[in-house]
């Protein structure tokens, strides 16, 4: 099965490719069992990008993936809440003013991330 690059959004994406004309042919079963061998197929028609059919494995691993990064979104969010919320205590001005008067010393190093 021929497989070719398109863009879907942003994103480009190789997918195995049939056209409209060939799942005619070989019908719903034939769909069906491509599916099962590859997990996603393009459909084209006129060869122009129709549609995306995905087999049950590969949504529930789609869906699982973006609900993985919408974790990671959600704990990168509650952990910039913390370090803005430290910026509204009363004696923000002061500590920071405390650590700018200082002068900085990397010793060949750089400092940056959480721990600064």
């Amino acid at each position: 099965m021929k497989k070719t690059s398109i863009h879907l959004g942003r994103l480009p994406t190789r997918l195995p490719v049939t056209a409209m004309s060939m799942s005619t042919r070989s019908g719903w079963r034939g769909l069906v069992r491509m599916l099962a061998f590859e997990g996603r197929l393009l459909i084209t028609m006129a060869g122009r990008p129709e549609a995306v059919l995905l087999s049950i494995a590969e949504y529930s691993r789609l869906v699982k993936r973006k609900g993985n990064a919408s974790l990671k979104l959600a704990d990168l969010q509650r952990r910039f809440d913390v370090r803005l919320a430290s910026l509204q205590e009363t004696d923000a001005g002061v500590r920071l003013r405390a650590i700018m008067s200082k002068p900085g010393r990397l010793a060949g190093k750089v400092k940056a991330g959480q721990p600064y």
